[in-house]
């Protein structure tokens, strides 16, 4: 089972790891070699598969896969035109010639996947034959449905090669393999289940390739997060239609524990897109709270420290317990850390203003600018020394608007886009529990935005515990607001903060991207008008 970290659209890079791991398979003697849907482009390729250069540089890669003919067989995804349409294929090589090919029949539509709009659908099951052994294949969202399987059963297949490209969210693994025991069960064969592993833009795929025999127990896991080439033997027994698989050996990685699964999906999707798209490393700014610490701490370890520079920028509203905080923990993680006070480009921007602001009162526009001299001294550095900016922003915040448009809102990666609030403090506090790198104060201390004096987020924003699920309910259950408060929640807190969810759309869809968690993140998952007259409450 090859889970592979592949580039999208880099087909000349990936056709070379694939050989490569396809030589060090047949050095240790196996009979095939699995790889994930579509490796050959990477997963998702989106309008990349709209290229007219594709079927020429895919034609190359296989026709390199084919050159090597090598003693092994190799599954392998990747797109192929016929007759004018365009087919998510797996194919099966061996010395040289091409054995099978599959086409995915059940193409995703829904959460981030647009599958139909560049796939047709394959319609046939392949069966062809390893050593004797009627093998089938799928691909990914295939094994989700009960069609390709019962087709499989009866065209007499006694072992399932299914390819994947399967995001995480939360609680997915479980998820998949109750999935998957119940169709071995369906099928009366084993599944050898090979997923995509890395980061790519908001989407993490955590590996954790596994088979399932055909009692439906757990035989062989790969480990999550991380590259891994794991070799499983399957054991038959009997010849033509009697073959019956009689057992499975392979080394089973025990799972993560929620909390560290979730930091992982964190540090890896930070980790891919800074090196996958080339930066020296990362930018951020450091309040001493708890959102830049967590944000921080997932840097640092993607990254290492040396890669990460911290920037602490007060204000005269900034307290000295955070001045406190965010320079022990820069010092406990090992990055690079700077003080930059923003107080007198404010007052050169105030000054500047005085007249358009003549007869006004204070109100929240002199807050969004001191985040906003924040994001133009964090783009600056991010400029002049090549390394991208992490924003601090957790999912709470976006989604009633609680940040600021060319502010903290600014820089090219947010690893708390899709982490509650609630959820933030509890990966703070688990990420201590391996080393304490964020001051317990700060995990403890009301939270703040520090841009008026003793202003705390439960001022303007109802507690946190209540927030969340609020949002829960809505963005990711679509409840309405009489639902929601009917559920128990006060009808002032869910109008309010429906609306503001809905208002602030504008904001969203100006926002980078980050690591998406759950199965209704902001960005590919949910997409709605920014200008529109839907009318609440029902």
């Amino acid at each position: 089972m090859a889970q592979l970290n592949v580039l999208v659209g880099d087909i000349a890079g990936n056709t070379e790891r694939v050989l490569d791991t396809a030589e060090q398979a047949v050095k240790d003697q196996a009979d095939v070699v699995v790889y994930p849907e579509l490796t050959l482009t990477g997963y998702p390729p989106e309008d990349l598969l709209l290229r007219p250069s594709l079927d020429k540089r895919i034609h190359a890669a296989i026709a390199q896969i084919k050159q090597a003919a090598l003693p092994i067989y190799i599954v392998i995804g990747y797109p192929k035109r016929i007759d004018g349409a365009l087919y998510n294929m797996a194919g099966v090589f061996y010395s040289g010639q091409c054995v099978a090919e599959y086409a995915k029949h059940h193409l995703p539509n829904f959460q981030v996947f647009d599958e139909k709009r560049y796939f047709a659908e394959g319609q046939t099951q392949t069966v062809f034959e390893i050593k004797g052994i009627p093998v089938a294949l799928s691909i990914c969202e295939d094994i989700w449905h009960p069609g390709p399987m019962a087709k499989a059963k009866e065209s007499g297949a006694r072992l399932m090669l299914n390819l994947n490209a399967s995001p995480f969210h939360i609680d997915k693994v479980l998820l998949r393999r109750d999935l998957l025991r119940a169709r071995a069960l369906e099928g009366d064969m084993p599944i050898v289940y090979v997923n995509l592993v890395g980061g790519q833009d908001e989407l993490v795929f955590d590996g954790g390739s596994m088979v399932i025999d055909q009692t439906g127990s757990l035989k062989a896991a790969s480990p999550t997060y991380e590259e891994s080439e794991d070799i499983v033997e399957l054991h038959f027994t009997g010849q033509q239609k009697t073959v019956q698989c009689q057992s499975v050996v392979g080394e089973v990685t025990p799972d993560r524990p929620r909390l560290e699964e979730i930091y992982q999906a964190l540090v890896l999707g930070v980790q891919d897109y800074v090196n996958k798209n080339g930066f020296k490393g990362v930018l951020l700014g450091l309040s001493g709270g708890i959102d830049s610490a967590l944000t921080l701490a997932i840097a640092a370890d993607a990254l290492g420290g040396d890669r990460v520079e911290a920037v602490m920028m007060p204000f005269k509203y900034t307290s000295n317990m955070s001045l406190v905080d965010a320079e022990e923990q820069a010092n406990r993680m090992g990055v690079r850390y700077k003080v930059l006070p923003i107080e007198p480009m404010y007052d050169a921007f105030m000054a500047t203003l005085s007249d358009e602001f003549d007869g006004t009162t204070v109100d929240t526009t002199e807050e969004n600018l001191q985040s906003r001299c924040r994001g133009v001294m964090l783009m600056a550095m991010s400029n002049k020394k090549g390394s991208m900016v992490l924003t601090t922003g957790n999912k709470s915040e976006m989604g009633v608007g609680y940040a600021t448009l060319y502010g903290d809102m600014a820089g090219g990666y947010g690893a708390l886009k899709d982490v509650y609030k609630t959820l933030v403090f509890e990966l703070s506090k688990y990420r201590n529990t391996i080393e304490e790198v964020i001051p317990t104060r700060v995990i403890t201390r009301p939270p703040s935005a520090e841009l008026a004096p003793d202003q705390v987020d439960e001022d303007s924003l109802p507690p946190y515990e209540v927030l969340d699920e609020i949002l829960r309910l809505y963005i990711e259950g679509d409840n309405s607001a009489a639902d929601i408060i009917a559920q128990g929640f006060e009808a002032d807190d869910v109008n309010r903060v429906v609306r503001l969810v809905d208002v602030n759309e504008y904001k969203r869809r100006q926002a980078p991207v980050g690591v998406r968690l759950t199965q209704r993140g902001f960005g590919r998952d949910r997409r709605y008008p920014i200008t529109n007259g839907w009318k609440l409450g029902i």
